[in-house]
């Protein structure tokens, strides 16, 4: 049996979830068309979580349950957003417009490990690299 909520914590959650709906309309309202459809391209698209479960299985050779695959999947989603973020402002440097080409992909990819250091693996992947050639 759960613990009852107390009526201060309900009404501080309810309190916190009205204020990030309203903090997200206030964000929405400023992005420009382009944004906008990008952002609502993001919000309906996920990664299969089975597929990523699968990877991750295959990676670590054990078995990890679906909570553990869903994180990923978040994070996963997360990191592709940086990525085609900064693709768009290489991009946009370049003064090119039209799709994302696989030399915007690669030149954000060296820009965010720059920014944040090593993606990845603590070792090098042995013939596996993002972006290659």
């Amino acid at each position: 049996m759960l613990p009852a909520m107390a009526d201060d914590d309900y009404s501080a959650q309810l309190s916190f979830q009205s204020q990030s709906k309203d903090n997200l309309k206030v964000l929405m309202e400023s992005f420009t068309p382009e944004q906008y459809d990008r952002f609502e391209a993001s919000r309906r698209h996920a990664l299969p979580k089975q597929a990523v479960r699968k990877l991750i299985q295959q990676t670590l050779g054990q078995q990890v349950s679906q909570p553990v695959a869903q994180i990923v999947a978040g994070f996963s989603k997360v990191f592709v957003g940086e990525i085609i973020e900064r693709a768009r402002a290489v991009q946009a440097r370049r003064g090119e417009t039209g799709p994302l080409s696989p030399d915007h992909l690669r030149e954000a990819y060296v820009i965010y490990q720059h920014e944040f250091g090593r993606v990845g693996a603590a070792r090098p992947l042995r013939s596996k690299k993002l972006f290659v050639r």
